[in-house]
């Protein structure tokens, strides 16, 4: 099985090429990892090919913050250098520099 570096980094601030919502990377799976009736529910004209990095954002529009699951080719980065207002970033990253956040330290307890 081959895989794709990874075009995009978790922390990095994204926008959906199709749909109007942006957000920050959270994690990346380097090929589909979901389920097949998710896929499907893609209408086939924008459908992404599975075997490519896929990455999980805490995502927003005008009107709610959610958690997206999107494909590398369906992304591009977000230019406004501004953060996501997500409720959950705080909780994952801490500052934001440079249009970027860095991940918070994991700590086992």
């Amino acid at each position: 099985m081959t895989f794709t570096i990874a075009k995009f980094q978790i922390g990095q601030v994204v926008k959906h090429r199709y749909f109007p919502f942006r957000g920050v990377i959270f994690d990346v799976d380097p090929q589909f990892s979901n389920t097949e009736e998710w896929w499907m529910s893609i209408p086939e004209n924008i459908r992404p090919r599975k075997d490519q990095p896929f990455y999980h954002l805490l995502a927003e529009n005008d009107t709610e913050s959610y958690v997206a699951y999107v494909s590398e080719q369906n992304l591009l980065p977000d230019d406004t250098g501004t953060p996501v207002s997500h409720p959950q970033a705080a909780e994952m990253f801490e500052g934001f520099e440079a249009g970027r956040y860095r991940l918070r330290p994991y700590v086992s307890h």
